[in-house]
Protein backbone atom coordinates (compact mmCIF):
# COMPACT_ATOMS: atom_id res chain seq x y z
CA UNK A 1 0.00 0.00 0.00
CA UNK A 2 1.04 3.52 -1.03
CA UNK A 3 2.26 5.64 2.15
CA UNK A 4 -0.18 8.36 2.11
CA UNK A 5 1.85 11.16 3.67
CA UNK A 6 1.49 15.46 3.79
CA UNK A 7 3.59 17.57 2.06
CA UNK A 8 6.42 19.22 4.54
CA UNK A 9 6.48 16.41 7.39
CA UNK A 10 9.59 14.37 9.02
CA UNK A 11 9.48 10.72 9.32
CA UNK A 12 11.42 8.94 11.95
CA UNK A 13 12.28 5.92 10.66
CA UNK A 14 13.18 2.89 12.78
CA UNK A 15 16.09 0.26 10.90
CA UNK A 16 16.84 -3.03 10.91
CA UNK A 17 19.34 -3.41 14.22
CA UNK A 18 21.37 -6.45 12.42
CA UNK A 19 19.28 -8.96 10.03
CA UNK A 20 18.84 -6.47 7.38
CA UNK A 21 15.48 -8.19 6.65
CA UNK A 22 14.21 -7.16 9.81
CA UNK A 23 12.47 -3.67 8.69
CA UNK A 24 8.42 -2.60 7.94
CA UNK A 25 6.80 -1.93 4.90
CA UNK A 26 5.50 0.94 5.55
CA UNK A 27 9.64 1.79 6.29
CA UNK A 28 10.47 1.02 3.46
CA UNK A 29 7.69 2.39 1.55
CA UNK A 30 8.52 6.04 3.32
CA UNK A 31 12.22 5.24 2.26
CA UNK A 32 11.36 5.32 -1.30
CA UNK A 33 9.48 8.22 -1.42
CA UNK A 34 10.73 10.62 1.27
CA UNK A 35 12.73 13.57 -1.03
CA UNK A 36 15.56 12.76 0.94
CA UNK A 37 17.46 10.73 3.58
CA UNK A 38 19.08 11.94 7.09
CA UNK A 39 21.45 9.45 7.47
CA UNK A 40 23.39 8.86 10.89
CA UNK A 41 26.12 7.42 8.38
CA UNK A 42 25.38 7.67 4.64
CA UNK A 43 27.49 4.54 3.76
CA UNK A 44 25.67 2.43 6.40
CA UNK A 45 22.79 3.27 4.97
CA UNK A 46 22.93 3.21 1.36
CA UNK A 47 24.19 -0.73 1.94
CA UNK A 48 20.21 -1.25 3.68
CA UNK A 49 18.68 0.87 0.33
CA UNK A 50 20.51 -1.08 -1.93
CA UNK A 51 19.44 -4.22 -0.06
CA UNK A 52 16.10 -3.36 -1.06
CA UNK A 53 16.03 -1.89 -4.39
CA UNK A 54 15.76 1.66 -2.80
CA UNK A 55 17.70 4.59 -4.71
CA UNK A 56 16.94 8.04 -2.81
CA UNK A 57 19.14 11.03 -2.33
CA UNK A 58 21.42 11.00 1.25
CA UNK A 59 22.55 13.65 3.43
CA UNK A 60 24.96 12.89 6.54
CA UNK A 61 23.18 14.02 9.81
CA UNK A 62 26.09 12.72 12.98
CA UNK A 63 26.20 14.42 16.41
CA UNK A 64 28.96 16.49 15.07
CA UNK A 65 27.17 18.38 12.58
CA UNK A 66 23.22 17.73 14.22
CA UNK A 67 23.28 22.08 15.30
CA UNK A 68 24.52 23.16 11.76
CA UNK A 69 22.65 20.81 9.19
CA UNK A 70 18.99 20.66 11.44
CA UNK A 71 17.86 24.77 10.51
CA UNK A 72 18.62 23.45 6.87
CA UNK A 73 16.63 20.29 7.06
CA UNK A 74 13.76 22.09 8.84
CA UNK A 75 14.56 24.95 5.96
CA UNK A 76 13.60 22.15 3.22
CA UNK A 77 10.86 21.14 4.80
CA UNK A 78 9.10 24.24 5.17
CA UNK A 79 9.49 24.58 1.57
CA UNK A 80 7.37 21.37 1.00
CA UNK A 81 10.01 18.69 1.04
CA UNK A 82 9.62 14.99 2.63
CA UNK A 83 12.45 13.96 4.96
CA UNK A 84 13.03 10.47 6.64
CA UNK A 85 15.56 10.38 9.07
CA UNK A 86 17.29 7.08 10.35
CA UNK A 87 20.00 6.25 12.56
CA UNK A 88 22.77 3.50 11.32
CA UNK A 89 20.64 1.01 12.99
CA UNK A 90 17.14 0.41 15.09
CA UNK A 91 14.76 3.61 16.20
CA UNK A 92 16.67 7.00 16.16
CA UNK A 93 17.03 8.99 18.92
CA UNK A 94 17.56 6.30 21.18
CA UNK A 95 21.41 6.88 22.11
CA UNK A 96 21.58 8.30 18.89
CA UNK A 97 21.44 12.24 16.75
CA UNK A 98 18.37 13.84 16.21
CA UNK A 99 16.82 15.32 18.96
CA UNK A 100 17.83 18.41 18.13
CA UNK A 101 16.17 18.35 14.47
CA UNK A 102 12.64 16.76 15.96
CA UNK A 103 13.03 19.82 18.65
CA UNK A 104 13.59 22.29 15.58
CA UNK A 105 10.63 20.65 13.88
CA UNK A 106 7.93 20.99 16.73
CA UNK A 107 9.10 24.31 17.41
CA UNK A 108 8.37 25.01 14.12
CA UNK A 109 4.78 23.50 13.45
CA UNK A 110 6.30 20.61 11.58
CA UNK A 111 4.29 17.22 11.67
CA UNK A 112 6.58 14.43 12.73
CA UNK A 113 5.70 11.24 12.24
CA UNK A 114 7.07 8.08 14.03
CA UNK A 115 7.69 5.13 11.88
CA UNK A 116 8.52 2.45 14.55
CA UNK A 117 9.96 -0.41 14.06
CA UNK A 118 13.37 -2.30 15.87
CA UNK A 119 14.51 -1.37 18.75
CA UNK A 120 18.12 -2.92 20.75
CA UNK A 121 15.83 -2.14 23.98
CA UNK A 122 12.94 -3.91 23.23
CA UNK A 123 14.33 -6.53 21.21
CA UNK A 124 17.38 -7.12 24.65
CA UNK A 125 14.39 -6.99 27.13
CA UNK A 126 12.13 -9.54 25.73
CA UNK A 127 14.68 -12.31 25.70
CA UNK A 128 16.19 -11.42 28.52
CA UNK A 129 13.78 -13.46 30.96
CA UNK A 130 13.53 -10.64 33.46
CA UNK A 131 10.79 -8.23 34.48
CA UNK A 132 9.70 -6.50 31.82
CA UNK A 133 6.59 -4.10 32.72
CA UNK A 134 8.60 -1.39 33.97
CA UNK A 135 12.28 -0.69 32.96
CA UNK A 136 14.54 2.26 32.58
CA UNK A 137 17.00 2.49 29.55
CA UNK A 138 20.37 3.99 30.94
CA UNK A 139 21.89 3.97 27.33
CA UNK A 140 26.14 3.68 27.25
CA UNK A 141 27.61 4.14 30.86
CA UNK A 142 30.60 6.56 31.34
CA UNK A 143 33.56 5.19 29.82
CA UNK A 144 35.85 6.43 32.39
CA UNK A 145 35.15 3.43 35.54
CA UNK A 146 35.61 6.53 38.43
CA UNK A 147 32.21 8.16 36.20
CA UNK A 148 30.77 4.40 35.85
CA UNK A 149 31.16 4.10 39.52
CA UNK A 150 29.08 6.76 40.21
CA UNK A 151 26.43 6.78 37.78
CA UNK A 152 25.94 3.05 39.09
CA UNK A 153 25.95 4.17 42.56
CA UNK A 154 22.93 6.62 41.90
CA UNK A 155 20.81 3.29 40.42
CA UNK A 156 21.65 0.96 43.04
CA UNK A 157 18.15 1.33 44.93
CA UNK A 158 16.32 1.40 41.56
CA UNK A 159 13.23 -1.03 41.75
CA UNK A 160 13.29 -1.30 37.71
CA UNK A 161 14.94 -3.28 35.03
CA UNK A 162 17.37 -1.81 33.49
CA UNK A 163 18.98 -1.90 30.12
CA UNK A 164 22.62 -0.56 29.26
CA UNK A 165 24.27 -0.23 25.70
CA UNK A 166 28.07 -1.71 26.61
CA UNK A 167 31.11 -1.47 23.89
CA UNK A 168 32.91 -4.77 23.20
CA UNK A 169 36.24 -3.31 24.71
CA UNK A 170 34.38 -2.45 27.94
CA UNK A 171 31.80 -5.31 28.38
CA UNK A 172 33.65 -7.10 31.13
CA UNK A 173 35.24 -4.44 33.06
CA UNK A 174 31.15 -2.68 33.10
CA UNK A 175 29.74 -6.24 34.31
CA UNK A 176 32.69 -6.13 36.81
CA UNK A 177 31.28 -2.76 38.11
CA UNK A 178 27.94 -3.58 37.92
CA UNK A 179 28.80 -6.33 40.68
CA UNK A 180 30.34 -4.70 42.91
CA UNK A 181 27.67 -1.76 43.08
CA UNK A 182 24.68 -4.09 42.62
CA UNK A 183 25.69 -7.17 44.34
CA UNK A 184 27.13 -10.01 42.44
CA UNK A 185 24.15 -12.10 42.67
CA UNK A 186 22.17 -9.59 40.97
CA UNK A 187 20.22 -11.43 38.40
CA UNK A 188 21.05 -10.14 34.76
CA UNK A 189 21.28 -10.83 31.29
CA UNK A 190 23.83 -10.02 28.51
CA UNK A 191 22.56 -9.65 25.32
CA UNK A 192 24.99 -9.80 22.12
CA UNK A 193 25.21 -9.22 18.24
CA UNK A 194 21.12 -9.39 18.74
CA UNK A 195 18.93 -10.53 15.38
CA UNK A 196 22.78 -10.97 13.76
CA UNK A 197 24.61 -14.46 12.65
CA UNK A 198 26.34 -15.04 15.93
CA UNK A 199 23.89 -13.63 18.35
CA UNK A 200 23.84 -15.31 21.91
CA UNK A 201 21.95 -14.04 25.11
CA UNK A 202 23.55 -14.89 28.38
CA UNK A 203 21.67 -15.59 31.65
CA UNK A 204 22.31 -15.63 35.19
CA UNK A 205 23.99 -13.57 37.89
CA UNK A 206 26.19 -10.75 37.28
CA UNK A 207 29.27 -12.75 39.05
CA UNK A 208 28.31 -15.56 36.60
CA UNK A 209 28.21 -13.71 33.69
CA UNK A 210 31.80 -12.08 34.40
CA UNK A 211 32.87 -15.59 34.60
CA UNK A 212 31.46 -16.56 31.37
CA UNK A 213 32.52 -13.34 29.32
CA UNK A 214 35.91 -13.58 31.37
CA UNK A 215 36.17 -16.97 29.65
CA UNK A 216 35.32 -16.94 25.96
CA UNK A 217 36.87 -14.18 23.91
CA UNK A 218 33.74 -14.33 21.59
CA UNK A 219 31.68 -13.37 24.03
CA UNK A 220 33.77 -9.80 23.97
CA UNK A 221 32.80 -9.39 20.30
CA UNK A 222 30.49 -7.24 19.04
CA UNK A 223 27.44 -4.99 20.16
CA UNK A 224 26.20 -5.47 24.08
CA UNK A 225 22.99 -4.06 25.20
CA UNK A 226 23.02 -5.34 29.18
CA UNK A 227 19.48 -5.75 30.84
CA UNK A 228 20.09 -5.52 34.77
CA UNK A 229 17.06 -6.49 37.59
CA UNK A 230 16.14 -4.17 39.59
CA UNK A 231 16.92 -3.85 43.53
CA UNK A 232 14.25 -5.84 45.80
CA UNK A 233 12.91 -3.54 48.17
CA UNK A 234 12.50 -4.89 51.96
CA UNK A 235 9.80 -6.37 53.26
CA UNK A 236 9.84 -2.54 55.40
CA UNK A 237 9.54 -0.91 52.55
CA UNK A 238 7.10 -3.20 51.05
CA UNK A 239 4.47 -2.36 54.13
CA UNK A 240 5.58 1.44 54.06
CA UNK A 241 4.35 1.37 50.56
CA UNK A 242 1.27 -0.56 51.24
CA UNK A 243 0.51 1.63 54.74
CA UNK A 244 0.49 4.57 52.32
CA UNK A 245 -1.99 3.29 49.64
CA UNK A 246 -4.08 1.71 52.28
CA UNK A 247 -4.46 5.15 54.18
CA UNK A 248 -5.52 7.00 50.66
CA UNK A 249 -7.86 4.39 49.77
CA UNK A 250 -9.24 4.44 53.56
CA UNK A 251 -11.61 7.22 53.20
CA UNK A 252 -13.35 6.10 50.09
CA UNK A 253 -14.01 2.47 51.12
CA UNK A 254 -13.25 2.19 55.00
CA UNK A 255 -10.42 0.70 56.74
CA UNK A 256 -10.86 -2.85 56.21
CA UNK A 257 -11.41 -2.72 52.49
CA UNK A 258 -8.29 -0.21 51.96
CA UNK A 259 -6.22 -2.96 53.99
CA UNK A 260 -7.58 -5.54 51.60
CA UNK A 261 -6.95 -4.19 48.54
CA UNK A 262 -3.17 -2.78 49.35
CA UNK A 263 -2.26 -5.86 51.05
CA UNK A 264 -3.60 -7.94 47.96
CA UNK A 265 -1.80 -5.25 45.53
CA UNK A 266 2.29 -5.57 47.76
CA UNK A 267 1.50 -8.96 49.07
CA UNK A 268 1.61 -8.40 52.53
CA UNK A 269 -0.85 -9.58 55.51
CA UNK A 270 -4.18 -7.99 55.29
CA UNK A 271 -4.89 -8.31 58.90
CA UNK A 272 -0.93 -6.85 59.70
CA UNK A 273 -1.65 -3.87 57.29
CA UNK A 274 -5.31 -2.93 58.92
CA UNK A 275 -3.78 -3.05 62.15
CA UNK A 276 -1.41 -0.79 61.57
CA UNK A 277 -3.58 1.55 59.32
CA UNK A 278 -5.92 1.70 62.63
CA UNK A 279 -3.32 2.39 65.17
CA UNK A 280 -1.31 5.13 63.21
CA UNK A 281 -5.27 6.54 62.36
CA UNK A 282 -5.59 6.47 66.57
CA UNK A 283 -2.53 8.03 67.21
CA UNK A 284 -3.73 10.79 64.26
CA UNK A 285 -6.65 11.34 66.74
CA UNK A 286 -6.06 14.64 68.88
Amino acid sequence: MKEQRAPGRLYIVATPIGNLDDITLRALAVLAEADLIAAEDTRHTRLLLRRHGIDRPLVALHEHNEEQQAPRLIERIGKGATIALVSDAGTPLLSDPGYRLVRLAAASGIEVAAVPGPSAVTAALSVSGLPTDRFVFEGFLPARQVARLKRLSGLRTESRTMVFFESSHRVKACLADLGDVFGQGRPAAVCRELTKQFETVLRGTLSDLLERVEGDPNQRKGEFVLVVAGAEASKGDVLDAALALASDLGDEVGASQAARIAAKLHGVSRRALYQALVRGRKDDTP
